[in-house]
């Protein structure tokens, strides 16, 4: 059985620890090594999209990343419970026209046993921004 430790029930600092995995790993912009941390059938909701599954997961990243250049996020601890995290984020983005974006946005995840996260709701708010406004260069 495929394990992504830390594992639940979480405590302050491997809820924290989960985070920081997760942020490292966004900021990778690889869909598969992303996907990897999620359950075969891990369900999302993410803006107004519904995402089932690893297969699906890369598909919305792979789409994702290429229509958000130069793509770095921040994560924020929020709260937790035993297999429960929730994040506040934001992260900034080029659209393929040149514009900067700042999203904010809070997530709330709930794991399996095996510190695979099983659902991932996910909801974001962009704001257009000046280059000058970067926080993430």
């Amino acid at each position: 059985m495929e394990q992504r430790h830390p594992l639940p029930p979480y405590t302050l600092e491997t809820a924290k620890q989960k985070i920081q995995l997760a942020e490292d790993g966004w900021n990778s912009q690889d869909p598969e090594r992303v996907s990897l941390a999620y359950t075969p059938d891990s369900e999302w909701r993410n803006r107004s999209e519904f995402v089932n599954g690893r297969a699906e997961i890369v598909a919305f990243l792979t789409k994702k990343w290429q229509n958000e250049k130069n793509y770095k996020l921040k994560k924020e601890y929020w709260a937790h419970t035993d297999n429960r995290i929730a994040v506040r984020f934001e992260y900034e983005y080029q659209n393929p026209e040149g514009k900067w974006f700042r999203a904010y946005g809070n997530e709330n995840w709930e794991f399996d046993e095996n510190g695979l996260m099983e659902k991932r709701y996910a909801s974001i708010n962009d704001l257009e921004i000046t280059e000058a406004d970067r926080k993430f260069k």
